[in-house]
Formats: C-alpha cells, structure tokens, sequence
C-alpha cells in the first residue's frame, strides 16, 4: 500500500514539473497555434485580444467612388462576352489587391463603340432578351432577339451583359451605377482623364486575330 502511494506521488511529481513552463518561453506567447515572439515589455494582455490580426479591411473611404479613377474600353471588334467580364472584373476590383467581396472596390468604367462588339456563331438570331411584362395580364412579356435590339439599342445589349455579371443584390445595383456604355467613340467625360486601357482588355481575353476592326 505505501509503495502504490509512492509511485502515484513520484508520478504527480514528474507530471508537475513537465508543466513548468521555462521563463524564455513565458515571455512569448501563442497566437493561431504559433509561437511568436513579442518585443521587450510589451505583453499581449496590454495589446488587447486581436494584436495578430494584421488582415487588411477596406475603410469608408477605401469605396468612395469620387476619388476612384476612370477607365475606358474602346469595344471595336471585341466579343461581346469576352470584353464584358473584363468590364465587370474593372467594375468590381477583382484586379486589385485590395479586393473585398462585401465592397466596391472597383474603379469607374467607360466603354464606347458599342456599336462595333461582336458575337459569335448564330447568337445574333438566337439570343433572346426577355421583358417581363404587367403583372395579371398573361401574354404581355416581350421578347427581342440580340439582332433586333443591337439595331435599335447597341449600348443596351453591352448593358445588360455587363450587369449580369455582377452581384444580384443592392451591391451589384450600385456597382453598375459606375458604367457608362455608348454607341460611338465620343463621351463625355473627358474630364475625368480616363485611362486607355483597351490593349491591357483585348490582352488578357482575346487571342491574336480574333479582335477585326471593320
């Protein structure tokens, strides 16, 4: 009996002194399953809880679209699809480093010869656009195909590319609030000093040959 007693003090023992934490690792402290090091003085009781979270998150004014500068895309023999998620991708920020989902991080998006875009294969008389009609009334919903509304509105038909490819909620409302799509080469924001970046676009979503300029 008194040598179980023994061996269960010696093993308490041997336990105890495992747990002594040695003063070098006392002065540091562990954070996310690592071990970091703090400088001399500063404890991490005093820096608060979040002292490691060093992950940036934008600001109001990170979003504040009147500081944001402006593009333009000169849309001339590009693919309809191809230069509108490049516009979108603009529009949104996802080419910036600071890109956040939750935020407008984007920039303001200018795009002209509307009326150049091109598409592929039979779209032109296959694409359907849809207008819901008035709500009671069966038969009012209107359908257009792409050749008809490109002949009457060919902005509309960038428009409404665009914007579906953006978020389906106030964030994506808002966000296509900041292009600007027209038929021909002239707009009016030269004062803005937009920067030309239809070669960056035509790049990095068209291969050699596939934008033709009539």
């Amino acid at each position: 009996m008194f040598a179980v007693q023994a061996n269960q003090a010696s093993a308490r023992a041997v336990v105890a002194q495992k747990r002594q934490v040695p003063a070098a690792k006392r002065a540091s402290t562990v954070a996310r399953g690592h071990s970091v090091k703090l400088p001399d003085g500063v404890s991490a009781e005093k820096l608060g809880r979040d002292v490691f979270n060093t992950t940036y998150y934008p600001k109001g004014e990170d979003v504040d679209m009147s500081r944001k500068p402006w593009v333009v895309i000169d849309a001339a023999g590009m693919r309809l699809g191809r230069m509108s998620t490049a516009a979108a991708k603009y529009l949104r920020g996802g080419n910036s480093g600071s890109y956040t989902p939750a935020f407008n991080m984007g920039v303001n998006v200018i795009v002209i010869n509307a009326d150049k875009v091109e598409v592929t294969g039979q779209k032109a008389q296959q694409k359907m656009y849809y207008k819901l009609g008035v709500r009671g009334k069966p038969g009012s919903m209107k359908e257009e195909t792409y050749e008809s509304l490109f002949a009457r509105q060919p902005a509309r038909v960038v428009e409404k590319a665009i914007r579906g490819m953006l978020p389906k909620n106030r964030l994506g409302r808002e966000t296509f609030t900041h292009l600007k799509v027209y038929a021909g080469s002239d707009h009016p924001h030269a004062a803005q000093n937009p920067t030309d970046v239809t070669a960056d676009v035509a790049a990095s979503t068209h291969k050699d040959g596939q934008i033709v300029v009539a």
